[in-house]
């Protein structure tokens, strides 16, 4: 479809009643004339608005030079990699909270935390799952909408008629992997119960990434902090603590700069870390016992667990513990490039912590009683002081990555329709991933600092952290399987591989975690609970606003006798109307003009569609249609953006909304000729909007529940929505850049 041309949309419905299928031709530009009645009429725009044929953003066609990945891949060392990097300061003495008891323990346990990483860390995450971004975008939310555009599954308005993204109506010859994966779409699409699970795993493993975002500065810090007492023996673990929440709260103050400037910041540091963890781990690894290199072998896993059966099942709470932060590489890779995360994984994240956990298991080798303070009493004397400043800073960096990708996803189910409005800053011009959120900022702090001073140890904080991070990875896997089949097609053994192999590692690590839910694990399910109601709330009613809209829009027949009404006055400008309704023009139009009976010379009805896809360009952000007749001067406008999209544009929102609508009007005839009538029309917008300028009138709505509604719906509109909107951030400029002097807000009750 091109604004500059008359375009015929052929849209063919098909309909699974019907053995008949009815062609369907509307234009964009006008109205058909009458000689077409006999056909039954769809509105081209509301079609239209559904579809996108996106250029991609992050991961699009334009080739990056290499030396923008190399900066980004140092920038992600400061971002990313600060969680799993500081691991063995706590895995060895979470695995053995009772001591070793067998010296073969230690191969066994170094076995499982080699392959865990190896497995999870760099199979799974960095070769397999950071195929399925979303044009570059990870993390749950976009696993998710990237199913919503190969299967209508999703429940949110803009999703339910979307039928032009569909995998199966590409031209492949029937195989066997075709027909699972057309198997498997037809059973999501068709089960109400699949599509609303599917939803709440979203909101689940978004929360407990959030929660992640807790728990990663509060056993970070404490256990680098908690290395004091090797040269300080008489320091109390309440000292301990309270220092740890004065680094917390500092963390959290410097994440308004941004991660930009967060970055450049850390990323040395973090190279520190890694090279002195990777030096001591070989020094030690050369030193005490080159042999347990012997732990490649799996088969001292299985004598692992002969031996120690039931607590080599509990140490699991441990060894999972190596891979925090691993759901980073994916929830970040948004503020950077697939490419830049797996340079920096592979070439140094990756190397370093196999080389400190070898280098721990040597030493444990020959010293097995010093395994609950392994990571400061291997470190060699000279090096304790240094070691111990870059351990601290190194713990504060680890809180960064979950702090980041909970900047992310919050910003992603936000533009879902999922989460209640909060602000969204963009802290880079250049990589416009990037992105700060005070509110939540400051309530991840708040939770960090109560986290901490509650549990005051690491032990117990181990068991909660465990349960969070597997829940996350259980959820990637269950929707990376669907993708796999669904999407990409692959071959049977290779998902049946993957289901064996991680699947079955994961699904003992869950065991394992949750035989200590009530030592800690509760916490993160807690959390989880919490921001799921909330997440599940506003999305309900969101739903709800959005289905009373639809069923109650104003008809192109009731807006002409509007307009006939003699009461109507005209005045000189432009005014945008704006609603969230895609399908027709909003109720509170009507309620608008009742009690103002005054319109703007050039009236436009915008609506903000969010797509399932993480970037809309800005070529084809805008689709229009003309209300006829043409004298009304009235139109309706499609504003469509990405979950990613930044809502503050290099310009204007008004300036660049009035060029796309004069190239509109800027229709050419047969013979490339604009008519004068256009030419005319195009004039007059141009004087309305220089002369008179633009006001901008916003529709706010107020919702109950309708009479005769359940308790449950009562609760759920009158009590739990109602108390979110009056305590959280308005929607007056929410969507859009607009100049607060010239907005008017247009109230309406909705009886749900």
């Amino acid at each position: 479809y091109s604004n500059r041309k008359r375009s015929l949309v052929i849209i063919m419905a098909e309909e699974e009643e019907q053995d008949s299928t009815t062609a369907n031709v509307t234009t964009m530009a006008e109205e058909q004339s009458s000689s077409h009645k006999t056909i039954k009429r769809f509105d081209s725009f509301d079609i239209e608005s559904r579809t996108y044929l996106g250029h991609g953003s992050h991961g699009s066609s334009k080739v990056m030079k290499w030396s923008t990945i190399l900066h980004l891949a140092f920038q992600s060392i400061g971002i990313v990699y600060g969680d799993i990097g500081t691991s063995p300061l706590y895995v060895y003495a979470s695995t053995f909270p009772n001591g070793i008891k067998h010296e073969d323990d230690i191969l066994g346990a170094f076995s499982i935390i080699f392959y865990t990483i190896t497995l999870s860390t760099l199979v799974k995450y960095v070769f397999i799952v950071l195929r399925a971004t979303d044009n570059g975008d990870g993390g749950t939310f976009a696993l998710y909408s990237l199913i919503c555009r190969y299967a209508k599954v999703g429940l949110t308005p803009s999703e339910q008629a979307e039928d032009t993204n569909i995998s199966n109506f590409k031209l492949e010859l029937p195989t066997k992997r075709m027909k699972l994966a057309t198997w498997v779409k037809s059973r999501l699409e068709k089960s109400d119960i699949s599509k609303y699970f599917l939803l709440i795993v979203t909101f689940l493993g978004t929360s407990m990434l959030i929660g992640d975002g807790i728990f990663t500065p509060c056993i970070s810090v404490l256990s680098a902090v908690g290395g004091i007492k090797e040269a300080a023996p008489s320091m109390t673990q309440d000292k301990i603590v309270w220092f740890s929440v004065a680094i917390l709260i500092m963390l959290f103050m410097v994440q308004r700069f941004g991660t930009d400037k967060v970055g450049y910041t850390f990323s040395p540091l973090l190279l520190l870390w890694f090279a002195l963890i990777s030096s001591i781990g070989l020094y030690n690894f050369i030193k005490f016992d080159w042999t347990v290199i012997r732990a490649i072998n799996p088969a001292y896993i299985v004598t692992y667990f002969i031996r120690n059966k039931k607590d080599a099942w509990l140490s699991l709470c441990g060894t999972v513990l190596s891979i925090t932060g691993a759901e980073a590489l994916f929830a970040d890779v948004g503020h950077f490039t697939v490419r830049s995360i797996r340079l920096s994984t592979c070439f140094i994240t990756y190397p370093a912590i196999i080389l400190a956990y070898a280098g721990q298991s040597a030493f444990l080798r020959k010293n097995p009683d010093l395994v609950s303070d392994i990571f400061f009493k291997s470190i060699p004397g000279p090096m304790y002081w240094p070691m111990f400043v870059t351990a601290i800073l190194a713990a504060i960096i680890a809180s960064q990555s979950l702090i980041s990708g909970t900047f992310s996803i919050v910003q992603q189910s936000l533009s879902m329709g999922c989460f209640p409005r909060v602000k969204i800053v963009h802290t880079s011009s250049t990589h416009k991933g990037q992105v700060y959120i005070p509110e939540v900022n400051y309530l991840l702090m708040l939770a960090c600092v109560a986290v901490t001073l509650g549990f005051k140890t690491g032990v117990q904080l181990g068991n909660a952290y465990g349960l969070a991070v597997v829940f996350v990875m259980i959820i990637t896997s269950s929707f990376l399987v669907i993708i796999m089949t669904m999407i990409w097609k692959t071959h049977i053994l290779l998902i049946l591989l993957y289901i064996v192999t991680i699947g079955t590692m994961e699904f003992m690590y869950l065991t394992s975690v949750l035989y200590k839910f009530d030592q800690g694990g509760y916490l993160p399910l807690a959390f989880a609970t919490i921001l799921v109601t909330i997440m599940f709330v506003w999305h309900n009613v969101y739903l709800r606003k959005y289905k009373y809209e639809s069923n109650n829009k104003v008809s192109p027949q009731m807006v002409k006798d509007i307009m006939n009404n003699i009461r109507i006055t005209r005045m000189p400008g432009i005014a945008l109307f704006y609603s969230e309704l895609v399908q027709g023009i909003p109720p509170i139009f009507k309620h608008y003009v009742q009690n103002m009976p005054a319109l703007h010379s050039t009236l436009i009805f915008v609506s903000r569609k969010s797509l399932p896809i993480s970037k809309v360009s800005q070529e084809e952000r805008f689709l229009f249609r003309r209300l006829e007749p043409k004298e009304l001067n009235m139109f309706r406008c499609v504003a469509r953006y990405g979950y990613r999209d930044s809502h503050k544009e290099s310009e204007p929102f008004e300036k660049m909304l009035v060029e796309k609508l004069k190239e509109f009007i800027m229709i050419k005839n047969s013979e490339g000729i604009i008519s004068s009538d256009n030419e005319d029309e195009i004039e007059r917008i141009d004087k309305a909007f220089n002369d008179h300028g633009v006001v901008h009138l916003m529709g706010e709505s107020q919702v109950f529940a309708g009479e005769g509604a359940n308790l449950g719906k009562k609760i759920l509109i009158d009590y739990a929505y109602d108390f979110l909107v009056r305590n959280l951030r308005q929607s007056s400029n929410h969507s859009f850049d607009i100049p607060h002097k010239r907005m008017v807000k247009v109230g309406m009750t909705y009886e749900l």
